[in-house]
């Protein structure tokens, strides 16, 4: 394993970049070539140019939508784009080109309405499909997503988009160790991609690959210096090196990243947390907790970053009532301790410490019963609105049939599947809980719907099944210091104590150093 010395002074050399020559990019009058290298600037030049020679616009428009969508101008792309007047020959990418724009807008249907007249002329162009597969993908239909990955590459095999959505999606269903080599393939047909660089690195971190990231996060660097992207990534590795001064330093160079990018905004959280700023971690995770108010990580590190930063009064009060792991469970019995409510404070200890039974605590409904009713039924979050809130008030067989409801309608949806399994498992039936589970994490795997499913095979008589999907998961992220500690905890229970032993010494160096790791009495 690299060490965080060697780390540290390679990463440096990173980003002094080594004496590296630049590679030469495309001609300032290619706008293809600017296009393709991301260049959406220069390729709005160059398209300018090309029709203040005689070119007709109508033939430039398409293009010049797509450097205006590149350089993020979308009222620009609007301009050229939605009328829809293209030439004949430039029809196809015009509208694939104003799909993309109502994507970013937000118009789903709209967006299915263009793809669906470019398909009429360009139906085999995997690009297309691509953006049709996210479409599907944003719109709940992870099933059919994965078909339009599949057209995509069965139009060309070698396309870098298609190779990298695939890779996307093999990594959501299957692990980082899935998707690696698609991603590499993908590599080897396009060098200078900036997505598949990107893709690369992160996917190689995610591994533990600490030197093979590195030497993927220069690429994508050189390749694209102005990519935001290589500087988050950079403060990855700064920050796992330890240096958290640069950490910080590199993530407020990528502008605003660090504050729009969920991923971003938490590594942020945590270098602030290394340095002692545990008000200002705390302050960051809160916002970033009403963006994503069902993400446990985020909850978990706001729970941490609270009590370090001795605010254990709000901590009580936010976590206090769904202590869903033990981890959790333990930071609110030391903040009960810490105001010297020891009563209080056992219960919490006691079940930290209970070994290495999975629970699961039903996720609280954001409004009352009457209220989610009032907003209906009509979209995905009105339904998990709904369904949660029929658990909450004890209403587990409306729930179950709201999902059931849910699921038929959107039969290609993981997240449908992985409500009904939560209804399920609510209403007492792990067995079906499990099976959903199981469907939505054939789509997409996370570890939060891991644990769920782990716990649901356990209550249905299922452990051993229960621990191979904990070690299964473990193998496509092993980064994750939080299934190394509960695989270990289980492991231990069933007398492994050597394999115990390396699984939580994982966690310890992943920075799961709280007290339920160092009671557990290995070495």
């Amino acid at each position: 394993m690299i060490s965080r010395r060697s780390l540290a002074l390679a990463l440096a050399c990173a980003l002094a970049g080594c004496g590296e020559p630049t590679p030469d990019g495309p001609s300032p009058d290619d706008w293809r070539g600017l296009l393709a290298a991301g260049d959406g600037i220069g390729a709005e030049a160059a398209l300018r140019r090309a029709i203040e020679n005689g070119t007709p616009a109508d033939e430039l428009a398409p293009w010049m939508g797509e450097a205006e969508l590149q350089q993020g101008d979308l009222l620009e792309a609007e301009r050229w784009l939605a009328q829809g007047a293209f030439a004949p020959r430039s029809a196809a990418h015009g509208f694939h080109m104003l799909g993309r724009l109502r994507m970013r807008q937000g118009d789903l249907p709209g967006a299915g309405q263009a793809f669906d007249k470019a398909l009429a002329t360009s139906p085999d162009e995997p690009g297309l499909w691509v953006d049709i597969g996210r479409l599907r993908w944003r719109g709940g239909e992870q099933a059919e997503a994965i078909a339009a990955s599949e057209r995509a590459l069965a139009a060309s095999p070698d396309d870098p988009a298609a190779l990298l959505f695939r890779a996307q999606l093999l990594r959501d269903s299957g692990g980082n160790g899935l998707a690696l080599p698609v991603i590499e393939r993908g590599l080897a047909a396009s060098p200078g991609d900036p997505d598949l660089l990107a893709e690369h690195a992160a996917t190689l971190g995610e591994l533990g690959r600490a030197r093979e990231m590195l030497a993927a996060t220069r690429l994508l660097a050189s390749a694209a210096p102005s990519d935001p992207r290589a500087l988050y990534l950079q403060a990855v590795l700064a920050a796992r090196a330890g240096r958290y001064d640069l950490a910080r330093s590199l993530l407020q160079r990528s502008g605003g990243s660090a504050q729009e990018v969920p991923g971003a905004a938490m590594l942020l959280a945590v270098v602030d947390m290394e340095n002692g700023n545990f008000a200002t971690a705390a302050q960051g995770l809160d916002a970033l907790l009403r963006r994503q108010p069902d993400n446990r990580r985020v909850r978990l590190l706001l729970a941490r970053a609270l009590a370090l930063g001795g605010n254990h009064r709000e901590l009580i009060a936010r976590f206090g009532a769904e202590p869903d792991t033990p981890y959790m469970s333990m930071l609110v019995g030391r903040a009960y301790e810490a105001m010297g409510e020891r009563e209080k404070a056992a219960p919490y200890i006691d079940g930290a410490l209970a070994g290495g039974a999975l629970r699961i605590v039903p996720i609280g409904a954001r409004s009352g019963l009457d209220v989610a009713r009032q907003r209906g039924s009509g979209n995905g979050p009105s339904v998990v609105a709904l369904v949660r809130a029929l658990i909450a008030a004890d209403r587990k067989a409306e729930a179950r049939s709201a999902s059931r409801t849910f699921l038929a309608a959107h039969p290609g949806s993981a997240d449908a599947a992985a409500l009904a399994g939560d209804a399920a498992f609510a209403a007492g039936d792990p067995v079906a809980a499990a099976a959903m589970y199981q469907r939505a994490a054939a789509i997409r795997r996370n570890w939060p719907l891991v644990k769920r499913m782990a716990a649901a095979l356990e209550r249905a008589g299922q452990p051993d099944a229960a621990t191979k999907a904990i070690a299964a998961h473990l193998a496509g992220e092993p980064a994750n210091a939080d299934a190394a500690a509960l695989l270990g905890r289980r492991l231990l229970d069933r007398g492994e104590t050597q394999r115990a032993s390396t699984l939580i010494d994982q966690a310890r160096l992943r920075g799961r150093n709280d007290p339920l790791l160092s009671r557990l009495g290995v070495s």
